[in-house]
């Protein structure tokens, strides 16, 4: 199962690097690694994906506490969050295509940020299945380059968990 890891850490040289070294010593992967500032200053947050089982990922959180500069870690996998990716997706986009092209970007809500005579960037902003999704439907057209931030999530304060909203039928 793939876990959602939010590492609070001091903002120093090195941190990422001995957090890395952790992870390749036990033979573990990150899927998916995003860092930057946090809300106070001196700190960053890391979002990582990892999979394992849960007694893999306890181990993982025991480890990673350990290290000097981890100020707080938590698996955020089954806690209700606000999870948002960012993908540039550059396409062939020849003129007959171009108008389908830039249709399904505003399905998306996506923004055309380049365009060139064969070709289209699009920016994607939101929940990692958003960038599944809209990637299936632009392969047909031919996917020339790809980037993505890898996912950031913070928790949901209100506690209100999208997951289940969106399986649930609010019609009653």
């Amino acid at each position: 199962m793939k876990h959602t890891l939010s590492v609070l850490v001091e903002d120093e040289a090195g941190v990422l690097t001995r957090i890395a070294g952790l992870f390749a010593r036990r033979g573990y992967n990150i899927e998916s690694l995003a860092v930057g500032p946090a809300e106070q200053g001196g700190v960053s947050r890391i979002t990582m994906i990892v999979s394992g089982d849960d007694r893999i990922i306890e181990q993982i959180v025991k480890q990673l506490y350990k290290l000097i500069n981890v100020i707080k870690v938590q698996d955020i996998t089954e806690v209700p969050c606000v999870e948002r990716e960012l993908m540039l997706v550059k396409v062939n986009a020849p003129s007959s295509a171009r108008s389908e092209i830039i249709e399904l970007a505003q399905i998306f809500r996506a923004r055309v940020v380049d365009v060139s005579d064969d070709s289209l960037t699009i920016e994607v902003v939101g929940d990692p299945g958003k960038m599944v999704a809209i990637l299936q439907l632009l392969e047909k057209f031919g996917v020339r380059e790809l980037a993505r931030t890898g996912k950031i999530a913070l928790t949901r304060e209100s506690g209100v968990n999208t997951e289940y909203l969106k399986s649930a039928d609010l019609r009653n």
